[in-house]
């Protein structure tokens, strides 16, 4: 296959001087190459510099000269000139291996001596309605300790809790101002999270805005900052995951690219070692993640310990929101090109949401699916979408206990993968 690099679409900085946390420099970058006082521009790699804290300023990200040749180039840029260049040899090799669904348990073919490092569900309900900040019981509410105690006791590890950053950081305050948080909402988060991880479970913090904060694009220095923050507050065990921004969509790669950057520094600057979920554009899909998320293979993390995280679901257009399944190999299809990706970059993928409707054809796709992720060392979990209290009785991927429409077809298939 051709090899092909998709250059990072920097967004140019209006300022004399990035902002911490911001870009400061790489290819085609044509905006501020020195950071505001205290902060340095150090490099990433050569699509990418940032400006991070202390130390003495560099401009251009750190002095780093590159020369490059490229074997090909796939580009679709607002800017005409291309200066830098790359040597890049990518290999890619054919998924091999195959899974038979065979209904519940688990289709043959699927590696019987792997486990997941991370099997479970959302616990939907804190990111739930508009109000903000809102009124607990009313506009939003908690998972119960029932809930998590019943998945518990399953077997299941991983709970990822959805939260909404206006409700954490109100915008009557300030983002980058940790002084103006919600100590109220956060210390649901804090006691849902304790509770989880005190009884042998992963918490994940999601945080679920889709890139967006108070109706705009998030900005990246507070986007940093709320991270740097809530981490200090968090990392009290390493069981604690934190999953950087959900699905985001309709936005410009490189700021894409910059926020996650600015999440990864930031929790890294406080010493957290911490497990880190990093999703990507169009909705984090993993049916489309090779041709709108290739960059974030350039993404740095200092501590080593990052995983990509996809979502996937089986309707027809993939926003699960039908209960119709494609096909009964479906899921086995969409997550293929994925797992490729994941393999060939040689990095962990993690599918943070998938789900269908409870009958026998999206039964024999989500069997399919979980297979083929438990065939690849690539994928370290997944968790279902969604449990949690205020799903209504007619929600067909509800596996709230006891009664969640999704409950008597899937946490049986689900078990199967422990």
């Amino acid at each position: 296959m051709k090899s092909t690099i998709i250059l990072l679409a920097a967004v140019a900085s209006v300022y004399a001087q990035s902002q911490p946390y911001g870009q400061c420099g790489g290819v085609n970058w044509n905006g501020a190459t020195s950071c505001t006082s205290g902060w340095t521009c150090q490099y990433s790699n050569p699509y990418y510099s940032q400006c991070l804290p202390g130390g003495n300023n560099n401009p251009g990200g750190g002095g780093n000269t590159v020369t490059v040749t490229v074997t090909s180039v796939t580009t679709n840029w607002v800017y005409s000139t291309v200066t830098d260049y790359e040597t890049v040899t990518e290999t890619t090799t054919e998924y091999e291996g195959s899974c038979t669904t065979t209904g519940n348990p688990e289709p043959s073919g699927c590696d019987a001596t792997r486990t997941f490092d991370l099997l479970g569900v959302n616990e939907a309900g804190a990111e739930f309605g508009t109000a903000i900040p809102g009124t607990l019981g009313k506009d939003y509410t908690w998972p119960t300790f029932d809930s998590i105690d019943y998945f518990l006791g399953k077997g299941f590890n991983a709970f990822r809790i959805p939260i909404l950053l206006e409700r954490a950081a109100p915008p009557s305050g300030d983002l980058k101002d940790p002084g103006t948080y919600d100590q109220g909402y956060l210390s649901g988060l804090y006691q849902t999270i304790s509770y989880i991880t005190l009884n042998g479970g992963k918490a994940i913090i999601d945080v679920h805005n889709y890139g967006r904060y108070n109706g705009d694009f998030i900005d990246v220095e507070g986007f940093g900052n709320f991270w740097q923050a809530l981490s200090q507050w968090t990392n009290f065990n390493e069981n604690v995951i934190f999953d950087l921004m959900n699905e985001y969509h309709d936005m410009d790669n490189g700021l894409v690219f910059q926020l996650n950057q600015a999440g990864l520094s930031a929790i890294r600057s406080t010493g957290a070692t911490n497990l880190i979920l990093v999703q990507g554009n169009m909705w984090s899909g993993a049916w489309h993640w090779v041709d709108n998320n290739d960059m974030l293979k350039y993404l740095t993390d200092t501590a080593n310990n990052m995983a990509f995280e996809m979502h996937q679901y089986l309707d027809s257009d993939g926003s699960g929101t039908d209960e119709n399944c494609e096909s009964e190999t479906i899921g086995a299809e969409r997550v293929e090109s994925a797992t490729r990706w994941c393999e060939d970059n040689g990095v962990k993928c993690f599918l943070g949401e998938f789900g269908a409707g409870p009958n026998d054809v999206c039964a024999a796709a989500v069997n399919g699916l979980l297979c083929a992720l438990k065939s690849s060392d690539a994928w370290i979990g997944a968790t279902w979408w969604a449990a949690g209290p205020w799903w209504p009785s007619t929600y067909f991927q509800s596996i709230e206990p006891p009664n969640g429409r999704a409950v008597d077809v899937y946490v049986p298939i689900l078990e199967s993968y422990l």
